[in-house]
């Protein structure tokens, strides 16, 4: 007698983990990310470099102290022993809050990454307020291109001075004109004393590095307004006192080749003949702000952040989170404490959703002071109650930024520079390349042409793309 066969077994359903994906590789979403590490989820980061970078010191990187490398490590070695993230190289083109799906850009093609829960952490840009025609004349510092292409006109202008003949075509070339007297404005112009008066000083024959012109300009009234009456005097009287010329109500209202104009409060206008401008006023946040605003309805404010909820969210979409430099909640200032914060306020509320517990709910912003650095051991510092200037604002700063670098070999490294540069007088990052100065107009040439890879087919029929990134025509023909 047969047995009768046993009844099929339904197959276990193998549960679908949480996806998570986080746009941006700066403070917000590199937190958020890390936040996530133990929870019950995967997360995908996009991001249009590879980098992480450490946007306060760019201006270390513009100046010779800081390599490229010691401020922006490569995200991928940050995260390669978080075995839930992903990293995915990629412009986001699309966010379909509806399908719940990000489309990225890169050299393939595009592609479309589905998503349960978002975090958008895309940073902000530089603002010419309208005048977007200024930045062929004046790089902002915003990315590491920045960095690179100032490095290259501040020292290029020294070198072009040596070459000249003519003394006011000289004068020209030794006049450097920082636009914005914000912490990026003061501590480049500061720096920049620093390479006229001490570490270049003796390196020239035919100009006398010590005669520059350092011009800060701002058509604020006060330089480092927010830090509040007491440091602002104080930042001016150190500038000064170093020799950069301040001019404040000072707008500018002409920008090109050969130097800058401004209007003075008595509608006067006036030229500085400057080759070398650097543009440090003013941000606008990322265009996905404006695109997210558009799909849900939220409203954008006068530079482009958007308005989200208290707890963080977009109205309406509880699943998407907008941090950092991209909102606009509570007069939230654009510094790395507010994106850090929200990224991690995001990714714990992600993880309470998970869990079951209870969320964390509005956002409650804890400010731990402001710092900016004027010249080596001068600084300002702003932290509760307490206000001091001079060296025991330049050590806060110091320590402050050695422990929000990542990673142990970079901060090593970064504190031998600074001892190069800060107790010596060279800068060990002086290399310089042409196509560093020139690039960054040749890309704004031709702004939606996409980035090329070595190994991408298709993207550039007249040109073929060799291991290494060498690209060479594919037919000599004329």
């Amino acid at each position: 007698m047969s047995t009768p066969a046993a009844a099929p077994q339904p197959r276990a359903v193998e549960r679908q983990p949480h996806r998570v994906v986080v746009i941006g590789s700066g403070f917000g979403g590199l937190f958020a990310t890390q936040a996530l590490k133990r929870a019950d989820c995967e997360v995908t980061m996009i991001s249009r470099t590879t980098m992480h970078l450490f946007q306060p010191l760019l201006y270390q990187v513009a100046t010779g102290i800081l390599s490229s490398g010691e401020i922006a490590p490569a995200t991928r070695e940050i995260l390669r022993r978080q075995r839930n993230a992903h990293v995915l190289l990629g412009e986001v083109t699309d966010i379909d809050l509806e399908a719940r799906t990000v489309t990225s850009m890169a050299a393939p093609g595009p592609l479309v990454t589905p998503y349960d829960s978002l975090i958008v952490a895309a940073g902000a840009g530089q603002s010419y307020f309208g005048n977007d025609h200024f930045a062929e004349f004046a790089p902002g510092m915003k990315t590491i291109d920045d960095a690179l292409e100032l490095r290259g006109r501040i020292f290029g202008a020294f070198e072009l001075a040596e070459r000249a003949t003519d003394p006011a075509e000289r004068q020209r070339f030794l006049t450097f004109v920082v636009i914005g007297a914000g912490p990026t404005g003061v501590e480049m112009a500061g720096q920049i004393v620093e390479l006229c008066q001490r570490a270049l000083r003796k390196d020239f024959r035919s100009i006398d590095t010590t005669q520059a012109r350092v011009v800060l300009l701002d058509a604020a009234p006060a330089v480092l307004g927010a830090f509040g009456p007491k440091l602002s005097e104080g930042a001016r009287e150190i500038l000064t006192g170093i020799g950069v010329e301040v001019l404040l109500d000072a707008k500018v209202v002409g920008l090109d080749a050969d130097g800058v104009t401004y209007q003075s409060p008595d509608g006067a206008r006036h030229v500085i003949p400057a080759a070398c401008k650097i543009w440090a006023a003013g941000v606008s946040a990322s265009p996905l702000a404006a695109m997210l605003a558009e799909k849900s309805g939220a409203g954008v404010d006068r530079v482009g952040r958007i308005q989200v909820q208290p707890d963080l969210t977009l109205p309406g979409h509880p699943e998407v989170f907008v941090v950092g430099d991209m909102i606009a909640l509570d007069d939230l200032p654009g510094v790395a404490q507010v994106a850090i914060q929200g990224g991690r306020h995001a990714a714990a509320t992600i993880k309470a959703r998970l869990a079951g517990r209870p969320q964390p709910g509005r956002f409650h912003y804890k400010d731990k002071g402001s710092m900016a650095t004027i010249t080596r051991f001068s600084a300002v510092a702003n932290v509760g109650r307490v206000q001091t200037a001079g060296f025991i604002a330049w050590m806060l700063w110091l320590a402050v930024h050695l422990v929000y670098i990542v990673g142990f070999k970079k901060r090593l490294t970064t504190l031998l520079h600074w001892a190069v540069s800060f107790v010596g007088r060279t800068r060990s990052e002086r290399t310089t390349t042409p196509q560093q100065v020139v690039a960054r107009n040749r890309l704004r040439a031709d702004p939606d042409a996409p980035p090329v890879w070595p190994g991408a087919v298709g993207e550039r029929p007249d040109v073929r793309v060799e291991d290494g990134g060498i690209e060479r025509p594919t037919s000599t023909a004329a």
